[in-house]
C-alpha cells in the first residue's frame, strides 16, 4: 500500500461521497454479502435467516454474546461494553469501559457503537492515499469476526491469558454441543481454531439480528413519507447538509448509496484535534498500567508517557512510520448517536452539545476545551505532540481556525435536534410512544451554557484517574 507524504487532508464534499460509492459499489459487485473471514457485510444465501429466525451459526454468536463466563472475571461479555438499549455502545458513563481479571482496570479507547457495522468495508487504502474502512476506530481489525475475537485476550478486557484458555471456558458452556454442530467436533480440539470460531458466530449473530441494523429512526420515517420533522429538526438537517455552516456531510454522509439507507459516515479518517480526556487512567502521566505503551517519550513536547494516535499507534503498527496519519481516528456512524455517550475515541465530551460546539468553536474559544489535568488551559490539540499538531484539519469548514463561529447557539441546539432523529426505535403509526434520550431538549439557552461551563471540570475528575492509575499493584 502507498499512502501519500504529507498532512492528510479531508476531500471536498463531492470528492467523499464519490469515494464511499466507489467503495461500497465495489463490495456489492465482489460478492460481499457472505459471512466468511473477508470483512464483509451482509448475508450469504447459506446462513441467512427465514422468516425473522437466526441461522444456527447466528444464534450460537447470540449466546456467546451476553455470556460472562468466558472472561477471566466471570463478569464481563460483549453485552457488557455493547447494550442494546445504547446503541450497542456502554452504559456505564465511563470514558473507557473497565475490565481485567477483576474487572478494575480501565480500558484505552471509549467503547464503540456495534449497529451497522456490517456495512463497513475492509480496510484499504485507495489510489489517491486515503485510508478507508477496517474495524475498530484504527482500522486494525480486518473483519467484524476479527474485532470480536480480540476483547478475549486483551488484559484489560475480557483477560484470558490466551487463546487456550478461551477454549477451556467454552468446553464448559451449555451450549457447546449447538459450537460443534455448527463448526465440527474438531472445532474444539484447537484453541486458536475455536477462538477464530467465536469470532465467526459473534459476527453472524450481528450481520443477521435486526437489533444491529433497524433503519427505524424518525428520519427515516420522515424519509419514507410517513413522519414529519419538527422546524427544528428541519433547519438541523438543512444545517447538516450546509457545506458553508455545519458541513457534516462532508464526512457523515446523508444520503443513501444504491440501495443502503445513509450510513451518516464515509468510513474514512480525519485528525479534527479531540481535546485530551485526563479521565483516562492511561493518560495520567506517571501510571503504573503495564499495559498502557509507553511511546511519548519518543514524540517531543508537551511530553507525556502516553498518547493515542489512531492510524499510526500504538495499537496499530503498520503505519508508524507515516507521520501525516498520526491523530486520525475513523469517522463513526451518527446513527443512533443520542444514545452512545460519552464522544469520540476518547470519551472526552458527555453530551452532543458539548461535541457540536466544540465543532463550532475549536479554534476560536480553545481556552474553553483544552485543559491540562490541573484545570488550566492548555496548548491548542493537547492530546497531539506539538510535532503532529500540524495534522489537524484546520481546511474544512467549520473548523477553519479564522472563520468566526458559524453557528449560533439556536443552530446549534436546532443540529442537535435533527441528530437525535437518527434514533431507532421509532414508529410511525405511534409516534408518542418514542421517547428521546433528555439531551435531544436541546435550546439556545442550554447551548449558552454548555459553552460557558465545565472549566473545572478536568480538575474535578483526574483524582480519580490518578487514583485507578497510581495505585495499582
Amino acid at each position: 500500500m502507498t499512502i501519500k507524504e504529507g498532512p492528510e487532508r479531508r476531500h471536498r464534499r463531492g470528492g467523499r461521497r464519490g469515494l464511499l460509492a466507489a467503495v461500497l459499489l465495489g463490495m456489492w459487485l465482489a460478492g460481499c454479502g457472505g459471512g466468511g473471514d473477508d470483512g464483509s457485510s451482509g448475508n450469504s444465501a447459506a446462513t441467512a435467516p427465514v422468516a425473522g429466525s437466526l441461522s444456527a451459526m447466528a444464534r450460537v454468536g447470540e449466546k456467546i454474546f451476553s455470556d460472562t463466563a468466558l472472561s477471566a472475571s466471570g463478569r464481563q461479555s460483549c453485552a457488557t461494553c455493547h447494550v442494546e438499549s445504547r446503541g450497542y455502545a456502554a452504559d456505564d458513563g465511563l470514558a473507557v469501559p473497565l475490565g481485567g481479571p477483576n474487572m478494575d482496570l480501565p480500558g484505552l479507547r471509549n467503547a464503540p457503537s456495534l449497529t451497522y457495522m456490517q456495512f463497513t468495508p475492509a480496510f484499504s487504502v485507495q489510489p489517491d492515499g486515503t485510508p478507508v474502512g477496517g474495524f475498530f476506530r484504527d482500522g486494525r481489525a480486518a473483519s467484524i469476526a476479527d474485532q470480536a475475537e480480540q476483547p478475549f485476550i486483551t488484559p484489560f478486557e475480557m483477560a484470558n491469558a490466551s487463546a487456550d484458555e478461551v477454549l477451556a471456558r467454552l468446553l464448559t458452556r451449555p451450549y457447546l454441543s449447538d459450537f460443534k454442530a455448527v463448526f465440527g467436533g474438531s472445532s474444539v480440539t484447537d484453541a486458536t481454531t475455536a477462538l477464530h470460531n467465536i469470532g465467526q458466530a459473534l459476527a453472524q449473530y450481528q450481520k443477521e439480528d435486526p437489533s444491529f441494523h433497524r433503519f427505524s429512526s424518525k428520519y427515516d420515517a420522515y424519509l419514507n413519507g410517513t413522519a414529519q420533522l419538527t422546524p427544528q429538526e428541519l433547519n438541523g438537517l438543512a444545517l447538516f447538509n450546509n457545506p458553508a455552516k455545519g458541513n457534516c456531510t462532508a464526512c457523515h454522509v446523508s444520503t443513501p448509496t444504491a440501495t443502503t439507507p445513509a450510513l451518516f459516515t464515509d468510513f474514512t479518517y480525519d485528525n479534527v484535534g479531540i481535546p485530551r480526556n485526563w479521565k483516562i487512567a492511561a493518560n495520567v502521566d506517571g501510571n503504573t498500567l503495564g499495559y498502557v505503551p509507553r511511546n511519548g517519550a519518543a514524540l517531543g513536547d508537551p511530553g507525556h508517557d502516553y498518547y493515542d494516535l489512531g492510524l499510526c499507534g500504538p495499537l496499530r503498527a503498520e503505519f508508524a512510520g507515516r507521520t501525516s496519519l498520526c491523530g486520525a481516528f475513523k469517522v463513526p456512524t451518527l446513527r443512533n448517536i443520542a444514545l452512545t455517550a460519552p464522544y469520540f475515541h476518547n470519551g472526552v465530551f458527555d453530551t452532543l452539545e458539548e461535541a457540536v460546539a466544540w465543532y463550532i468553536t475549536r479554534d476560536t474559544d480553545p481556552a474553553r476545551w483544552y485543559r491540562k489535568a490541573d484545570g488550566t488551559p492548555d496548548i491548542l490539540y493537547n492530546d497531539l505532540p506539538v510535532a503532529y499538531a500540524g495534522n489537524v484539519n484546520v481546511s474544512e469548514v467549520p473548523y477553519i481556525p479564522s472563520l468566526a463561529p458559524n453557528l449560533s447557539d439556536g443552530e446549534i441546539a436546532d443540529l442537535v435536534r435533527f441528530l437525535c432523529t437518527l434514533t431507532d426505535g421509532f414508529d410511525a403509526a405511534n409516534p408518542s410512544a418514542y421517547q428521546p434520550p433528555a439531551q435531544c431538549q436541546s435550546t439556545a439557552a442550554s447551548v449558552a451554557a454548555t459553552r460557558a461551563g465545565g472549566a473545572a471540570a478536568p480538575a474535578a475528575v483526574t483524582n480519580t484517574a490518578v487514583t485507578v492509575a497510581k495505585n495499582r499493584k
